[in-house]
């Protein structure tokens, strides 16, 4: 207890360093323009007519400044549509949310279960956006954070979607769940289904029974290929924590000529500035 408490003391007696708002700012409009800049890059939208989702704004005394379901995916063969559930764009308490919310509409059991894992990410993304921004309010003023200082921060919170391919019985779309302020971080979460029957789509599906050695190999081969003249490459080696198989939790979309796109998350098999690692495979 004695070591926790000197160490909380000489914490709290570090003299702050005199640039530090500045590079804090710095890091907050960085932030800020890299996911303003992908939102820009979205898919358009067709408006219609108005909804409410109360439940996954209440926890945070939130209401959609829009609120509006357009159809993304006209009906094909009755099968199945994809709708803009909620679609609001506000800034509150310091917080500018940017929130498109996709829900599926198709007869069968597959439908309500991917719209309630959605709605779930959602309300869980929303929470922890605000509690990330509680803490960093109280950290701020804990280390010398002045109430004017503070006035001039934003924290982009993102929830986005986009669909990658469509036919009469199959989509492939991708949800984006994103922070944006002093870090950032960003999630993606992706969904293959066959409303046809009512059931989600494999990587076996899509490219047959010999898809991890498929996989594999074409993802070793990018890789390999990504390494410049100096021998330099963000990903990386498979001893470090870098790839070394596809397994049944590995994401992936489907464009729309039939290509099937693997990828991973942010960090887990190559730094930062790699971004969100994809791999076509053909």
């Amino acid at each position: 207890m004695n070591e926790f408490k000197n160490a909380k003391e000489e914490y709290d007696n570090t003299p702050i360093p005199a640039e530090l708002s500045e590079r804090v700012q710095a890091g907050i409009q960085e932030g800020k323009a890299r996911y303003r800049a992908r939102r820009g890059r979205t898919i358009r939208r067709w408006a219609s007519a108005a909804a409410c989702f109360c439940a996954v704004l209440a926890g945070l005394n939130l209401s959609p400044t829009i609120a509006k379901a357009a159809a993304e995916v006209p009906v094909l063969g009755g099968l199945f549509q994809v709708l803009t559930f909620v679609d609001y764009d506000k800034t509150e308490d310091g917080i500018h949310y940017d929130v498109t919310v996709p829900q599926l509409e198709a007869e069968g059991d597959l439908a309500g279960k991917v719209n309630a894992v959605i709605q779930e990410k959602v309300d869980a993304h929303l929470a922890k956006a605000q509690q990330d921004w509680d803490d960093y309010r109280e950290a701020f003023f804990a280390t010398g954070g002045t109430e004017e200082e503070w006035a001039d921060r934003e924290m982009d919170v993102i929830v986005d979607y986009e669909i990658k391919s469509q036919s009469e019985s199959r989509v492939s779309f991708v949800v984006t769940f994103a922070e944006g302020w002093v870090s950032s971080m960003e999630e993606r979460y992706y969904y293959n289904l066959d409303l046809s029957e009512d059931r989600d789509l494999t990587l076996r599906d899509c490219l047959g029974e010999n898809w991890v050695e498929t996989c594999n190999a074409a993802i070793e081969r990018q890789i390999a290929e990504s390494v410049d003249e100096e021998g330099f490459t963000f990903f990386f080696a498979p001893e470090e924590g870098g790839f070394t198989t596809v397994d049944e939790t590995t994401g992936f979309y489907v464009r729309e000529d039939g290509t099937v796109v693997v990828c991973f998350p942010e960090y887990s098999i190559a730094a930062g500035a790699a971004g969100i690692p994809e791999f076509p495979i053909n």
